[in-house]
């Protein structure tokens, strides 16, 4: 169903174009009014923050879970990223060298807004995918896969995304893979978060409580 021969894949600047591309395609799947996402947005991007994932180091357990995924749905290209309010940032890439790339500032309705697993089974004809640069061309976008990365606060931080260059069918099983894989990630971040806040507590100084006795006797006096 893939193309594993390293000849036949798409170059890396191929592949930045085509998520450029993908995340403004993606505007019109979710219903929502136009007024709504500002706010939104700024929600969303204070929740980014609080995780502190963005330019962290390269992560063994999140590269686990790209190369996992990219094993089994058998396609060359699995990225765990994170949108950013300027740029696309990958915790974890499998099958390209980028690390990052821009986000148009107009596109806050992207992958980040969907809710459910969003796919494009044969980009080639695809309404959605039709201009895409890899849609074009020898080397042409066939296949599509993002879950969402969604917190317990309901914001999506990003997207566990497949890639590959032929096209294929997914199956409702195969989704629900790609959506628990997605949970994994996310599980992962909530973990860390919750680590970090239990240590940040402990160590912030006490601001409440009863006051000792010492200084009770020297307010009397």
């Amino acid at each position: 169903m893939t193309s594993l021969n390293p000849k036949d894949r798409p170059t890396a600047r191929e592949v930045t174009l085509a998520l450029v591309d993908i995340s403004g395609s993606e505007r019109g799947r979710r219903k929502i009014a136009l007024d709504a996402i500002p706010d939104e947005e700024r929600a969303r991007l204070d929740t980014v923050r609080e995780y502190r994932i963005l330019d962290t180091a390269s992560d063994g357990a999140f590269d686990k879970i790209t190369a996992l995924a990219a094993k089994l749905f058998n396609v060359p290209i699995a990225i765990v990223r994170i949108v950013d309010h300027d740029r696309i940032w990958f915790k974890s890439r499998h099958g390209i060298e980028d690390e990052q790339l821009e986000r148009d500032p107009g596109l806050c309705a992207s992958g980040i807004l969907q809710d459910e697993v969003w796919v494009v089974e044969n980009a080639s004809v695809d309404p959605r995918t039709l201009s895409n640069p890899l849609a074009l061309g020898d080397f042409g976008l066939g296949f599509y896969a993002g879950a969402p990365l969604k917190t317990r606060s309901g914001h999506n931080l990003g997207t566990l995304c497949l890639l590959d260059v032929k096209p294929r069918a997914v199956s409702p099983a195969e989704d629900a893979i790609l959506a628990d894989l997605a949970g994994l990630v996310m599980h992962k971040m909530e973990l860390r978060l919750d680590t970090r806040r239990t240590k940040e507590a402990l160590r912030a100084p006490e601001i409440s409580g009863p006051v000792p006795a010492r200084s009770l006797h020297e307010t009397a006096q």
